[in-house]
């Protein structure tokens, strides 16, 4: 644990409190989740990529889109986005910062319309988390890192059983994380750090991106 660690930045350990919370991302309490049904199990990680404006990275509109607090008039295509409530669970940041909107514990709106092995409503039973990025630039090493860190301690703190990509579980109509995130990389850093944090053994192994 690295409580004495500064709000916001880079982290390469986390942990998930007693409510939900990573320590070592940045609290940004979002008004956009609801609760999970009673006895829900946590089994799937859905990855996703956003900026705002397009292919612009490093602005706080992400986060004020989650927030509701986002102006619909600093640039032409948030017009769109006017009748939006969406949120995640998490949001890593091109340089490794990691900012967490919803407790894991709580259902974040992230998914929409979608389907993972049959199970509709991927919300319900799914953590999300957004890597700023679009589907057309590679993603960054830190990000990768930061990544693979918190799964360490989601897994640790959940059943997860699958993680997997927006666009898989609502094909069509989501494209992202997209063809320049790279899940053998991601994968790879995972299971060295889930070597090293000595956790995980006794439980099913995370499947990547099971189509």
């Amino acid at each position: 644990m690295h409580r004495n660690k500064a709000l916001g930045q880079p982290s390469s350990q986390f942990q998930i409190d007693a409510a939900g919370w990573a320590v070592g991302a940045q609290h940004v309490p979002s008004p956009n989740f609801d609760a999970r049904a009673e006895g829900t199990e946590i089994a799937l990680l859905v990855i996703h990529n956003i900026s705002l404006p397009p292919s612009q990275f490093g602005g706080p509109y992400i986060a004020d889109l989650f927030l509701n607090k986002l102006d619909y008039d600093a640039d032409p295509y948030f017009d769109q986005l006017r009748p939006l409530r969406v949120s995640a669970h998490f949001l890593i940041r091109r340089d490794g910062t990691v900012l967490q909107f919803v407790s894991a514990h709580d259902r974040a709106w992230h998914a929409g319309v979608s389907s993972f092995c049959g199970q509709e409503r991927c919300n319900d039973f799914s953590i999300g988390i957004e890597l700023e990025g679009t589907d057309f630039d590679a993603f960054a090493d830190a990000q990768y890192t930061a990544l693979a860190a918190l799964t360490v301690a989601l897994k640790a703190a959940y059943p997860l059983m699958h993680v997997t990509g927006h666009e898989d579980i609502a094909p069509g109509r989501k494209t992202d994380p997209g063809p320049f995130f790279d899940w053998a990389e991601y994968q790879a850093r995972y299971r060295v750090q889930q070597k090293q944090a000595n956790i995980g053994e006794a439980a099913p192994d995370l499947a990547f991106r099971l189509m």
